[in-house]
């Protein structure tokens, strides 16, 4: 049954936020600040092993569908941003997607990104910066400042979720790389690989690779993060491992997945989704009640897993973190 929820306030008292021990409890994968010398990858996933048990894991029961996957203790939450809605079911989050390169039935993706292999995972940044950087994703984790973050995630298509990633906030990564002052845009791509993704096929008149672009401003935000985690584990390939973009006041396909550049640009970079079809997908892609998509209304939007309706907030609710830009 759906119910009809129409919520006073964004801010909320750290009771409403699931406890950290409901789902950080599978076994240690890195202790904060601590990571080995020969990252990630070389600790838990070698060449020889299938990403469908390295990063899926194997199921804890047959009933459950639990998905075990290594934990990622000793992050700290930041209790800056919270949200008055519980958080997703674990289960629920994982195997409702999109992830088009792979499959455009949601509740299919889990399953047919088993051979996705997200390590070792060479990433670029580049462009108009001063250091441009060329590494393992692992290696770029290793420099950044790590932490937790409840968001609100929006779909262009009216469901919703609560999730807890955890990652770094982009302006981090900016600060290092330090952008000139041509600078305006930052444009992201994603991996391209017909053979394993067939969504990617060369035949069909996609784009690919999926591509998303933030102004510079937008990306130096501070709810603007790099994900490499969610729900106190390491990210799975069905989430956009190994890092994805997050940007809470967005809608859902600007949060671009599995990231193997980032490019800092002086003009605007072309983007997937309003390239292919601009009526409905436009650049900016602020949440938005007022403005309907054409072909349905984002007045209201639905929680995964519960099928609470909520009236749709401007800017996700997000509005004192950045409607100065707009």
């Amino acid at each position: 049954m759906s119910h009809l929820i129409l919520p006073k306030g964004w801010n909320s008292p750290e009771r409403d936020i699931t406890p950290e021990h409901v789902y950080q409890n599978r076994r240690e994968f890195l202790q904060l600040m601590g990571l080995a010398a020969g990252g990630i990858a070389g600790a838990l996933m070698p060449s020889s092993v299938s990403a469908a048990e390295n990063l899926l894991g194997f199921f804890d029961s047959k009933d459950s569908q639990q998905l075990r996957l290594p934990s990622i203790k000793g992050l700290e939450r930041n209790l800056e941003y919270q949200v008055n809605r519980p958080i997703t079911y674990e289960t629920v989050a994982q195997k409702y997607n999109n992830f088009y390169e792979f499959t455009s039935v949601k509740d299919k993706v889990w399953k047919e990104v088993n051979e996705f292999k997200t390590r070792p995972w060479q990433i670029t940044i580049d462009g108009l910066v001063a250091h441009p950087l060329k590494m393992d994703v692992d290696e770029l984790i290793k420099l950044m400042p790590l932490e937790e973050r409840v968001y609100r995630h929006r779909c262009v298509e009216t469901w919703a979720m609560v999730a807890p990633w955890s990652g770094f906030p982009m302006e981090a990564l900016i600060k290092k790389v330090e952008p000139s002052s041509k600078a305006k845009y930052v444009k992201f791509t994603s991996f391209l690989d017909p053979e394993i993704a067939p969504g990617q096929n060369p035949v069909t008149p996609q784009p690919w690779p999926y591509t998303e672009a933030l102004t510079l401003q937008e990306a130096n935000n501070e709810l603007t993060f790099l994900a490499t985690g969610i729900y106190g584990r390491l990210q799975p390939p069905q989430h956009g491992a190994p890092i994805r973009l997050v940007a809470p006041w967005k809608y859902g396909f600007k949060g671009i997945k599995s990231i193997v550049r980032i490019e800092f640009t002086e003009t605007k970079p072309a983007t997937f989704w309003n390239t292919l079809i601009p009526n409905e997908y436009d650049f900016e892609a602020n949440v938005n009640p007022s403005i309907p998509h054409p072909r349905w209304s984002q007045k209201r939007e639905k929680m995964i897993g519960t099928n609470d309706i909520y009236a749709t907030q401007l800017y996700n609710g997000y509005g004192e973190y950045v409607s100065y830009m707009y």
